[in-house]
Protein backbone atom coordinates (compact mmCIF):
# COMPACT_ATOMS: atom_id res chain seq x y z
CA UNK A 1 0.00 0.00 0.00
CA UNK A 2 1.71 3.31 -1.01
CA UNK A 3 1.79 6.68 1.30
CA UNK A 4 0.56 4.58 4.20
CA UNK A 5 4.40 4.36 6.28
CA UNK A 6 4.47 8.02 7.64
CA UNK A 7 1.25 8.88 7.57
CA UNK A 8 0.71 8.82 10.91
CA UNK A 9 2.99 11.30 11.56
CA UNK A 10 1.07 13.80 9.39
CA UNK A 11 -1.62 15.81 10.86
CA UNK A 12 -4.25 15.22 8.31
CA UNK A 13 -3.41 11.65 8.01
CA UNK A 14 -2.45 11.70 4.08
CA UNK A 15 -0.94 14.83 2.49
CA UNK A 16 1.74 14.58 0.14
CA UNK A 17 5.18 14.51 2.45
CA UNK A 18 6.47 17.54 1.07
CA UNK A 19 3.59 19.73 1.84
CA UNK A 20 3.60 18.72 5.46
CA UNK A 21 3.87 22.34 6.94
CA UNK A 22 6.35 23.89 9.45
CA UNK A 23 5.31 27.47 10.96
CA UNK A 24 2.62 27.34 8.58
CA UNK A 25 4.31 26.73 5.39
CA UNK A 26 4.81 23.40 3.49
CA UNK A 27 8.22 21.69 3.73
CA UNK A 28 8.71 22.31 0.28
CA UNK A 29 8.35 25.97 0.41
CA UNK A 30 11.11 25.99 2.99
CA UNK A 31 13.46 24.11 0.70
CA UNK A 32 12.89 26.21 -2.28
CA UNK A 33 13.19 29.67 -0.09
CA UNK A 34 16.75 28.34 0.95
CA UNK A 35 17.37 27.58 -3.09
CA UNK A 36 16.23 31.05 -4.16
CA UNK A 37 18.57 32.33 -1.52
CA UNK A 38 21.27 31.18 -3.45
CA UNK A 39 20.07 32.73 -6.06
CA UNK A 40 18.53 29.47 -7.86
CA UNK A 41 14.94 30.43 -8.95
CA UNK A 42 13.46 27.60 -11.41
CA UNK A 43 12.43 24.55 -10.20
CA UNK A 44 11.32 21.24 -11.36
CA UNK A 45 9.29 19.52 -9.67
CA UNK A 46 7.96 15.65 -10.16
CA UNK A 47 4.78 15.21 -9.46
CA UNK A 48 3.69 11.57 -9.16
CA UNK A 49 1.50 10.15 -6.25
CA UNK A 50 -0.59 13.01 -4.56
CA UNK A 51 1.08 15.47 -7.06
CA UNK A 52 -2.11 16.92 -7.31
CA UNK A 53 -2.05 18.80 -3.85
CA UNK A 54 1.48 20.35 -5.03
CA UNK A 55 0.37 21.07 -8.31
CA UNK A 56 -3.54 22.92 -6.66
CA UNK A 57 -0.68 24.87 -3.78
CA UNK A 58 1.17 26.03 -6.60
CA UNK A 59 -1.81 27.30 -8.95
CA UNK A 60 -3.24 28.99 -5.57
CA UNK A 61 -0.05 30.54 -4.11
CA UNK A 62 -1.02 33.97 -4.77
CA UNK A 63 -4.52 33.70 -3.88
CA UNK A 64 -3.44 31.97 -0.37
CA UNK A 65 -0.37 33.88 0.22
CA UNK A 66 -1.20 37.60 -0.34
CA UNK A 67 -3.96 40.33 0.46
CA UNK A 68 -6.65 40.25 -2.41
CA UNK A 69 -9.32 42.44 -3.50
CA UNK A 70 -11.54 40.38 -5.94
CA UNK A 71 -13.77 41.91 -8.34
CA UNK A 72 -17.11 39.49 -8.77
CA UNK A 73 -18.81 41.50 -11.85
CA UNK A 74 -15.29 41.51 -13.68
CA UNK A 75 -14.31 38.04 -12.79
CA UNK A 76 -10.75 39.90 -11.81
CA UNK A 77 -8.22 39.23 -8.78
CA UNK A 78 -6.47 41.98 -8.12
CA UNK A 79 -3.27 40.93 -5.69
CA UNK A 80 -2.23 43.89 -2.69
CA UNK A 81 1.36 43.02 -2.07
CA UNK A 82 4.24 41.78 -3.57
CA UNK A 83 5.73 38.07 -2.58
CA UNK A 84 9.34 39.12 -1.82
CA UNK A 85 11.51 36.29 -3.43
CA UNK A 86 9.02 33.93 -4.27
CA UNK A 87 7.54 36.47 -7.21
CA UNK A 88 10.72 35.82 -8.86
CA UNK A 89 10.11 31.58 -8.64
CA UNK A 90 9.51 29.77 -11.68
CA UNK A 91 7.85 26.54 -10.91
CA UNK A 92 7.81 23.51 -13.58
CA UNK A 93 5.14 20.94 -12.62
CA UNK A 94 6.20 18.02 -14.27
CA UNK A 95 3.60 15.19 -14.30
CA UNK A 96 5.43 11.60 -13.95
CA UNK A 97 2.09 9.32 -13.19
CA UNK A 98 1.74 6.75 -10.44
CA UNK A 99 3.77 4.54 -11.04
CA UNK A 100 6.99 6.11 -11.16
CA UNK A 101 9.43 4.65 -8.29
CA UNK A 102 10.10 7.71 -5.95
CA UNK A 103 13.96 8.90 -6.65
CA UNK A 104 13.58 7.71 -10.35
CA UNK A 105 15.19 10.09 -13.18
CA UNK A 106 12.70 11.87 -15.33
CA UNK A 107 12.88 13.28 -18.69
CA UNK A 108 11.33 17.19 -18.17
CA UNK A 109 9.46 18.74 -21.52
CA UNK A 110 11.67 21.86 -22.76
CA UNK A 111 14.86 20.82 -20.84
CA UNK A 112 17.90 18.19 -22.05
CA UNK A 113 19.09 17.82 -18.84
CA UNK A 114 17.55 15.01 -16.19
CA UNK A 115 15.46 15.66 -13.51
CA UNK A 116 15.06 14.00 -9.99
CA UNK A 117 13.46 14.46 -6.63
CA UNK A 118 12.81 12.00 -4.12
CA UNK A 119 10.73 12.11 -0.65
Amino acid sequence: MRGTRNASRRRDGGSAKPMVEIGGRPILWHIMKLYSHFGIMDFVLCLGYKGDVIREYFLNYSAMNSDVRVHIGDRRVEHLEPFHAEEKWRVLLAETGLATQTGAGSTVPGNTSRAMISW
